[in-house]
């Protein structure tokens, strides 16, 4: 089973302190292809890393990867073998290799078109990106306020576009014409040359429509290509071959590589030289997971990368989901083709574990159906220590958290500036509709065994080795906070 390759030398920076502790998994089909061996032992090089072969699916190496303990766990393999229960699976197997409800590590699929995108995918995340140039399909991004330059569509009016060109300029919108929307989004997108890509509106793994349907964007041979509703005519989406990055945190269906080559996912990943791409597997409503994993990391920007913001919104989503359905923590959700009857069958099963009747019609019922959904479904495509973050926010991070080891504690350390916001650390109100407050959210630099909370800590908290959250973090400016935590 541990069909482990040699260890090798190299190592580059990542943006935590590394614990030499990072797993390549690969398909029996990557390890009889020297192409695809290509990309593994890239990867293999870049963190150290033993490669470990499954044969059909990573979930089989579980008991291996409870021995290794791995903080970081890259996945390469075919898009021929990716597909909605492949990513689901390996969701639920992630949080069995201890006795705790959390992920037990950061992870992600590294794949594309072909071996030679897959490289390029490799290449493309060993150099750290902050993230200055965005263009998006959604309006919750409308202040820019992140990026040097950006430039939207609007998802909720009809023809409205907008740019900002320079850090310090003023925002500018216009309109056009329904049938001149996908040709705006297209043109956007060449001229502005974005290091990330934010989408939101309806899709599927074969297409992605602009908002209102107004024209579409589908995959052909590993590339985009635009499609007009109203005239039928076709156009390349325009690449400059820079490095970027795809959150597509409502799309519905997109991160389904869907058994192909031929999907979106394939084509954002290879075509775009997204290094890493954030999508749903599933037809998404509730919109908990994606939308989550966006407010983490557009309120803490050079405090985390992508791939820790996407982590530790699932574990707060976890810590809710258990607080309210611990009996559905390790049971899949059911997902039909009928949008109705999916909800009504979740709304039965979950009463039947809570024993009681679950009303669709309550807010909280629906919240609960909806993590359940939402819980194992966001796809990860790139290597999960990729160092990506957004440009800080002047005014925005007035805290820092540090940690020490003490003996055989943890001591936490929050410090306060003058002009903290605690409602800026809670999101500040971003995407309410899908993420409630945030709580005070840390990743440990390292590791940390048995953690728990010392004797007489009043903190609220999800405790886990590799973070925590405090839920009752009612902090002040000008103040420093300690949390002792307990270690084996």
């Amino acid at each position: 089973m541990l069909a482990a390759l040699v260890m090798f030398a190299a190592c580059t920076t990542t943006p935590r302190e590394m614990e030499n502790n990072y797993v390549v998994l690969i398909s029996e089909d990557v390890g009889t292809d020297q192409d695809w061996m290509m990309v593994a032992n890239r990867l293999s090089a870049k963190h150290s890393a033993p490669v470990i072969q499954f044969t059909a699916s990573p979930c089989e190496l579980v008991d291996t990867l409870r021995t290794l303990r791995p903080r970081y766990v890259a996945i390469v393999d075919l898009p021929q073998n990716i597909g909605r229960d492949y990513v689901i699976n390996f969701h639920l197997a992630s949080r069995t290799l201890d006795d705790d409800i959390y992920a037990d590590f950061f992870w992600g699929m590294v794949t594309g078109y072909d071996a030679e995108a897959a490289l390029e995918m490799v290449k493309n995340s060993t150099e750290p990106l902050v993230v200055k140039d965005a263009v998006a399909t959604i309006m919750e991004l409308n202040s820019a306020k992140w990026f040097d330059n950006y430039a939207w569509v609007d998802d909720h009016t009809k023809g409205l576009w907008g740019t900002k060109r320079g850090r310090d300029a003023e925002i500018v919108t216009d309109t056009v014409a329904a049938e001149e929307v996908l040709r705006k989004f297209t043109d956007l997108y060449a001229e502005f040359d974005p290091d990330l890509i934010v989408t939101a509106a309806h899709a599927t793994q074969k297409n992605l429509e602009m908002p209102y349907s107004l024209g579409n964007l589908k995959p052909r041979g590993g590339r985009l290509y635009a499609e007009d509703r109203f005239t039928g005519k076709e156009w390349d989406f325009v690449e400059s071959g820079k490095r970027r990055v795809y959150t597509a945190v409502g799309n519905c269906l997109i991160g389904d590589m869907n058994n192909t080559a031929n999907s979106m996912a394939a084509a954002w990943l290879s075509g775009s030289k997204s290094a890493t791409m954030i999508g749903y597997v599933v037809t998404t409503w509730h919109g908990r997971n994606g939308w989550g994993a966006l407010k983490y990391w557009v309120t803490n920007p050079s405090r985390y990368t992508l791939a820790e913001a996407t982590y530790i919104n699932q574990q707060d989503l976890l810590h809710q989901h258990n607080a309210w359905t611990p009996g559905l923590l390790t049971t899949k959700y059911e997902f039909l083709d009928k949008f109705y009857d999916e909800l009504t069958n979740a709304a039965e099963r979950m009463g039947e574990a809570l024993d009681r009747e679950v009303n669709l019609d309550n807010a909280q019922d629906w919240d609960m159906v909806g993590f359940w959904h939402d819980r194992d479904v966001l796809a990860y495509y790139g290597d999960p220590a990729w160092n990506v973050m957004l440009q800080s926010v002047e005014g925005e991070e007035d805290y820092t958290i540090t940690s020490e080891i003490r003996d055989a504690q943890c001591v936490v350390t929050i410090t306060t500036g003058a002009n903290f916001s605690l409602e800026q650390m809670r999101g500040n109100k971003f995407k309410q509709e899908h993420v409630l407050d945030l709580p005070l959210s840390y990743i440990f630099p390292k590791r940390l065994i048995n953690p728990r909370l010392a004797d007489g800590q009043q903190w609220d908290v999800a405790l886990d080795e590799n973070f925590i959250l405090v839920y009752n973090a009612e902090l002040e400016p000008s103040e420093t906070y300690e949390i002792i935590i307990d270690l084996e």
